[in-house]
């Protein structure tokens, strides 16, 4: 199956992934709505995100280049020190356009 890349094929094509996405959100609410919450599933609900955020840095830090190095270590002085999400990112941002440009 191919999408011709014309202005209309390209909208066709995010208005496809947004309907993805919402039916995947709101469907998985819908389900979760079946599901009596216990301290088991709360443990399993709480601790995905983490390990969403594991699986997205982990290949970043093995692979990455020197600019997402120094974000990843940027971000985490940052956060160790501060305890606040948003200097963290700014702080990572920072390093890795300050990496990239001057390297």
């Amino acid at each position: 199956m191919a999408i011709e890349t014309t202005p209309a094929g390209i909208f066709g094509l995010i208005a496809l992934m947004a309907l993805v996405t919402l039916v995947t959100r709101f469907g998985g609410v819908f389900l979760m709505s079946f599901v009596p919450i216990s301290p088991r599933i709360e443990s399993f609900i709480n601790t995905m995100a983490s390990s969403v955020l594991i699986a997205i840095i982990v290949p970043m830090a093995v692979g990455g280049d020197l600019g997402a190095l120094a974000a990843l270590l940027a971000t985490a002085v940052t956060m160790l020190a501060l305890r606040k999400p948003l200097p963290a990112i700014s702080a990572g941002l920072v390093a890795a356009a300050s990496v990239r440009y001057l390297g």
